[in-house]
């Protein structure tokens, strides 16, 4: 019975110790890797262990790399890995280049997948076109008239370009301000509804793909709409403006003349105070006068009869002209 017991603790070890030593030992891959042609020691597998990099996400593209003739080197594959790259993604994008006849070398593809593009993705699209929608531009011609267009942009990778190369924002972006631009040269919104592919051409002409990660192939005109009649509601918007200008003036002139009529009236009625203060100093003066015998009372009395012809001027002036000169006959 205690034979029995120990035999199963020495197997139990020695099934442990396998899988230690089979998973520090890549047994299994190194032979797949011989069976597949692939020349590799299994030091190099285990250097890789004490690397800290997974020997099967070396080996396996190295497999594929090797089956499709790429000539690749477990060195390339491994400093790939350990610079932060997906090397399968990589080895696919060499194949399909291989394959679709694409010049494409180990350097420019790691490059690319370095800079955190997907070069396989790119290396599809070059064989592929993708086709961008652009959203509805609005653009206004110069009768004043909005045209809305929605074009349709079919582009390539360009791989050369892939790294540093601007993205499809930008060819969006640059599409919409070409279909402004033509738009807004164009003399009357006919022009554009008559002739949309003067657009296409326009736009193709500009050169909006260089410096990005693309090669624009066409421009197609999907949809043509007229919109609002933006010149005039801008002229009526400026007319709008300008009789508020003009109202606004008109009613600062009207409050400076209410302000200088108050003025005047204020000015009269000092004066009147003034010559009511005047005239009620004159009893005084003559007063005085007598007194002192600057004015006589005869001089006195000849004022009094001015002063009382000057009424009866002043009354017969004022009667009804009815009735003549005011004389009898």
């Amino acid at each position: 019975m205690d034979w029995n017991i120990e035999l199963l603790v020495i197997i139990a070890l020695a099934f442990i110790v396998l899988c230690v030593f089979l998973s520090f030992f890549p047994f299994m891959l190194w032979i797949s890797a011989l069976a597949s042609g692939v020349r590799i020691g299994i030091i190099t597998l285990v250097a890789m262990r004490l690397r800290r990099v997974t020997p099967s996400r070396i080996v396996n593209p190295m497999i594929k790399a090797t089956k499709a003739g790429l000539g690749l080197s477990i060195n390339q594959l491994e400093s790939h890995f350990l610079a932060g790259g997906n090397v399968d993604r990589v080895v696919n994008a060499l194949i399909a280049a291989q394959r679709a006849n694409i010049p494409l070398e180990f350097e420019r593809a790691a490059a690319i997948d370095l800079a955190g593009r997907d070069v396989l993705q790119a290396v599809q699209m070059s064989v592929n076109p993708r086709v961008i929608e652009t959203p509805v531009v609005s653009a206004v011609a110069k009768d004043g008239i909005e045209v809305k267009v929605k074009a349709r942009v079919t582009v390539r990778a360009n791989i050369d370009r892939l790294v540093g190369g601007a993205g499809e924002e930008t060819i969006i972006a640059r599409v919409g301000e070409g279909i402004v631009s033509t738009n807004g040269s164009a003399d009357s919104h006919k022009d554009v509804l008559e002739n949309p592919d003067l657009i296409s051409r326009t736009v193709l002409a500009k050169g909006l793909d260089a410096g990005t990660a693309f090669e624009i192939l066409s421009i197609d005109i999907m949809d043509v709409d007229i919109g609002k009649n933006i010149g005039a509601n801008l002229q009526t918007e400026q007319a709008e403006a300008d009789k508020r200008i003009a109202q606004a003036k008109a009613e600062e002139r009207r409050a400076m003349a209410v302000a200088q009529e108050q003025e005047m009236k204020a000015r009269v009625v000092e004066m009147r105070a003034k010559v009511v203060e005047a005239e009620s100093e004159v009893p005084l003066a003559m007063a005085e006068a007598l007194k002192g015998g600057n004015l006589g009372v005869m001089d006195y009395m000849n004022l009094k009869n001015i002063e009382a012809d000057t009424q009866m001027r002043g009354s017969i002036g004022k009667s009804d002209p009815s009735r003549g000169d005011g004389r009898e006959g």
